[in-house]
């Protein structure tokens, strides 16, 4: 695609995907945050990164919904628009050498451009539940599974919102892990208001007092569109 500058002279256009990971201790990092290291990142790389028109310029950068803080990611999204085209794998390069420690490149992909996020209808999530045994957890998934709903209520910035976790969630397995006890896989569905792995942590407490109330280890697995086997990653 090519936009004209002032002056009237053709710029190429170039829309490239980028799929991160969030790791370590950045799984800490806020979103803001984690859009802070990558405007960095992008300075830093030297990439012919566009800016958008106005009195306040900034970067061209698209970013898709990103897991909550605490939790850590292997399939996070983001686009860039470039002034000029670049090698996918030399932009993925150029960002990881530039990008703070936790915060990994996966992979770049050169794209139609659009926000991601209307191409993300669900998420692949693992929960570990160290020290739980899998007899332990079995009956209680069954349970949820068994529930036409599950209401769950979080605190949002518009305020208290209450939402069904049992619709969101399109399958869940208990996993073993001999080394640690055992671990959530679950499908949840993208909506709105969103339901996040802590709500349906929440709903499975509802049914259980099997599950501890501190915040086991969350990690994304896996983002895209819903296919029968599962999530399609873009």
């Amino acid at each position: 695609m090519d936009v004209i500058r002032n002056g009237g002279e053709p710029v190429t256009t170039q829309h490239l995907l980028v799929r991160y990971a969030k790791r370590g201790k950045m799984r800490f990092a806020s979103h803001l945050d984690v859009a802070r290291a990558f405007e960095r990142g992008v300075r830093r790389a030297g990439l012919p990164i566009a800016y958008s028109a106005g009195f306040t310029p900034h970067p061209k950068i698209s970013y898709a919904g990103g897991a909550q803080t605490g939790v850590a990611s292997e399939a996070e999204y983001l686009s860039l628009t470039l002034t000029s085209r670049a090698e996918a794998d030399a932009v993925r390069d150029r960002l990881n050498a530039a990008l703070p420690d936790g915060i990994d490149v996966i992979a770049v992909a050169e794209d139609s451009g659009g926000l991601p996020a209307s191409r993300l209808s669900a998420s692949e999530w693992q929960i570990a539940l160290p020290g739980l045994p899998p007899d332990n957890v079995v009956p209680v998934v069954q349970k949820f599974l068994a529930l036409t709903e599950a209401p769950v209520e979080r605190l949002t910035s518009k305020g208290m919102r209450r939402m069904d976790a049992r619709a969101a969630v399109v399958s869940l397995d208990v996993l073993d892990d001999l080394n640690s006890g055992c671990a959530l896989l679950m499908v949840v569905r993208h909506t709105a208001p969103s339901v996040r792995p802590d709500d349906v942590l929440n709903a499975l407490r509802d049914v259980s007092d099997v599950f501890p109330a501190g915040q086991p280890l969350i990690t994304r697995l896996a983002q895209g569109s819903l296919g029968e086997s599962g999530v399609v990653r873009l």
